[in-house]
């Protein structure tokens, strides 16, 4: 008869307060409790009774509350903070965390809270490598690799028994929903998936689990879990307070939101992809003439000679005189932003300095940004000639860098995919930090953009803005705006969009954007060449669904079209559509003193630009399954148009005429029509007129919008401030100034006016 192993108790048989954290011992390994404010706490858990020293830069605040007690009740043993309370069952280490009411938040798992199971981690061996052509680049990838042991670690399982509350956040998937409950996650980086260790609950807490590991999270009816795939131990950073206090609690962790500069917030044109400068400055030029808002071009990838893949350098036979062109943006007020690779091709000079100083990836051509001197290295080859030509900004592409999905002519099953991504980047970096590489990317682009900053040699300051395909654990610091990767025109996939959207800003990092129209809009053989319209501009039915993304992307933190297959400036998109293009371009820049106040917020407040509704009426249960609305900043619900009204896929008039949709209006407060201050009564529905050139906007009453004349760059905005009040009582509001570019706003250099009507 087989013997059963009786697995190492989690009895908690020792305790011992140290000055700043709360031990708890048992046979199955140690538990700590540090508690980090009143309302924060850090739980670790190592099943080796001691904590590794692996490097966590993602989180960065070494603060401790020490004014925090504990009791022994029993089988309990409790930990009182101010708004945090933690009972842990003696017999099993299970943690019940409730609020200062004794109201119960988040109850862990009774039997095995957290599970470990021990494995042996690989690293390359003889590397054999091939390179593969896809839409997103050429690919260096594993082709029959060997694997060498690099060491021990844990898979980790960290079970919980979720109430009646919903969850957001762990940052992008591809699909979009509402709630995260009934839902399997796979957390890691891809095209069009980003990776953050990160929700929120309505009720009441956030959990940050500090991992730089690929994760699964899944709710189901035996429960819920996280799962780590490789972790030295668990860490987690339990945040109790209201959704929004949550998201700062996420940054008092993890650092504040740096702030884009001012012309970040304006217009930004891009497609795949302008070929010379001549029509770069073509295309400035005749943005001008028209009088379109615009306040920044880009220059996507291919600005190389040719077969120089990432190489930091102009073909001059297109490029002639690349300072001289960025020369002219700026004097037409606008700003020059330009694609940037993690990979350089062999035959680069690029190539050659980093394989000289051995500072690439194993067997790839990705610098390894985990390390500081390729950091370093990186931005000093940027330095020599982007940088010192004028550039404004960053894309940086493909920061990842592993996308093994795309290397597939059909869709990969979601599992599949994370096991594939898994092993390609777990061999070529240490399995414990698979998800990080776009936290050190980012974190090099930032440094070193500021420290040549402090040297001086570049004349006046400028903000990092770093438009980038990839997140993790405090990237918020670093200047960065995340985007949605390459997708594909279909009015299904702009749905999700909006969705997308908000489970990445309730992650805590709060610049996220999108290619509006889609990056793909024709149908290819391949399964992410997934557009609807062969046809694209000469079907109207993608000018509508081009038109209703632009106008929902006229709300997002930053407003940008960008993508393949046609040609996305305004003047291409003729009659009705143009118009109301225009329009909703006027409209952004007319919203520019809000739009720059709430972004001051962000810094500041430590808000959020775009929010769930359930974020600002939580107790209003109806809002939070709604995917189609959205708070944008703390005074607008917008409400985008989701549906085809005036044309078919193929182009046909639709007949049944229908111009409106239905909007819920949260309880708790009235509601203004932006346009034309029609009023509506909280906790209610209605139809509401949305034509083709109208987005559906309402104010929260008793609030005051700043607006001023739209106008061709935030640059030449001159115009008078105008506060527009929207309900009957009094109303106040604060209107949040600076310099608009360069670092004095951490210095105090900034003013916040309060205005109240």
């Amino acid at each position: 008869m087989l013997t059963a192993i009786s697995p190492r108790s989690s009895k908690i048989t020792k305790i011992e307060r140290k000055s700043e954290s709360l031990e708890l011992i048992s046979e199955a390994g140690i538990l700590e409790i540090t508690p980090v404010t009143g309302s924060i706490v850090r739980v670790r858990c190592s099943p080796r009774g001691s904590f590794s020293e692996n490097e966590r830069p993602g989180v960065i605040c070494d603060e401790r509350y020490r004014g925090w007690e504990y009791r022994e009740e029993g089988e309990k043993i409790v930990v009182t903070l101010p708004e945090l309370v933690l009972c842990v069952d003696r017999s099993t280490g299970a943690v019940t965390y409730s609020d200062a009411s004794g109201r119960v938040l988040l109850a862990e798992r009774k039997d095995d809270a957290r599970e470990f199971e021990e494995f042996e981690t690989y690293k390359l061996g003889r590397p054999k490598t091939k390179i593969i052509e896809t839409a997103d680049g050429k690919k260096e990838v594993l082709d029959d690799p060997e694997k060498l042991p690099a060491g021990k670690s844990f898979h980790i399982r960290y079970n919980f028994v979720p109430g009646d509350e919903d969850l957001y956040g762990f940052g992008q998937q591809e699909k979009g929903f509402a709630s995260l409950r009934g839902r399997t996650l796979y957390i890691h980086q891809g095209n069009r998936k980003i990776a953050v260790p990160m929700f929120v609950s309505t009720s009441g807490y956030g959990l940050l689990t500090d991992t730089y590991s690929p994760m699964i999270f899944r709710d189901d009816e035996r429960g819920a879990y996280i799962y780590t795939e490789s972790d030295q131990e668990l860490v987690q950073y339990f945040i109790a307070g209201s959704m929004n206090e949550v998201i700062a609690g996420y940054r008092h962790l993890t650092g504040k939101a740096s702030l884009l500069p001012k012309w970040a917030y304006g217009y930004v044109q891009s497609q795949e992809r302008y070929e010379t400068q001549e029509e770069i400055l073509e295309t400035v030029a005749k943005s001008r003439d028209l009088g379109l808002g615009l306040d920044c071009i880009v220059l996507d990838w291919i600005s190389w000679k040719d077969g120089e893949w990432g190489q930091k350098s102009y073909d001059p036979s297109r490029f002639p005189d690349p300072k001289a062109m960025i020369d002219k943006l700026h004097e037409d007020h606008v700003h020059f932003m330009i694609s940037i690779w993690p990979t350089m091709a062999g035959n680069t000079e690029n190539h050659k300095e980093f394989a000289e100083k051995g500072l690439f990836l194993p067997a790839n051509t990705a610098y390894n940004a985990l390390d500081k001197d390729a950091r370093k290295l990186y931005f000093d080859q940027l330095k020599r000639t982007h940088f010192a030509y004028g550039t404004d900004a960053w894309w940086c592409d493909s920061s990842e860098p592993f996308t093994p999905e795309w290397g597939h002519k059909i869709r990969m099953e979601e599992g599949d995919l994370y096991r594939a991504f898994c092993e390609e980047a777990g061999l070529r970096m240490p399995y414990d930090y698979c998800n990080s590489y776009p936290f050190f990317h980012a974190m090099g682009i930032y440094e070193n953009q500021r420290r040549a900053m402090d040297e001086g040699d570049f004349g006046s300051e400028k903000r990092v803005c770093n438009l980038t395909r990839s997140a993790y654990t405090g990237q918020q610091r670093f200047g960065t705006v995340m985007w949605s990767g390459d997708t594909g025109a279909s009015w299904d996939t702009y749905r999700d969009q909006i969705a997308i959207g908000l489970h990445f800003s309730a992650s805590g990092i709060p610049y996220w954007t999108m290619d509006i129209g889609a990056f793909f809009v024709k149908r290819g053989e391949l399964w992410y060449w997934d557009g609807r319209y062969d046809d694209t501009l000469d079907n109207r039915g993608y000018c509508e669904l081009y038109t209703r993304w632009y106008q929902f992307a006229a709300f997002l933190p930053m407003f940008r079209a960008h993508g393949t297959d046609c040609r996305r400036e305004m003047w291409n998109f003729t009659g009705e559509f143009y118009d109301a293009l225009e329009k909703a371009n006027r409209l952004r820049y007319s919203l520019m003193p809000y739009i720059y106040s709430e972004a001051g917020k962000v810094w500041l407040k430590d808000r959020s630009l775009i929010r769930w509704l359930a974020f600002d009426f939580t107790d209003d249960k109806k809002c939070r399954d709604i995917q189609d609305q959205f708070m944008f900043g703390e005074s607008l619900m917008v409400c985008p148009v989701t549906q085809p009204m005036y044309y078919g896929e193929n182009g046909e008039e639709l007949s049944d005429g229908v111009r409106t949709r239905s909007v819920y209006f949260p309880s708790g407060c009235g509601w203004y029509d932006l346009y034309s201050g029609k009023r509506y009564e909280g906790g209610t529905s209605a139809e509401v007129d949305a034509p083709l050139d109208k987005i559906p906007v309402f104010v929260k009453e008793g609030s005051i919008i700043p607006m001023t004349a739209p106008a061709m760059s935030t640059e030449e905005q001159k115009g008078e401030v105008e506060f527009r009040k929207f309900g009957e009582g009094p109303a106040s509001y604060e209107m949040y100034e600076d310099a608009g570019d360069g670092y004095g706003y951490e210095n105090g250099e900034y003013t916040l006016r309060k205005i109240e009507m």
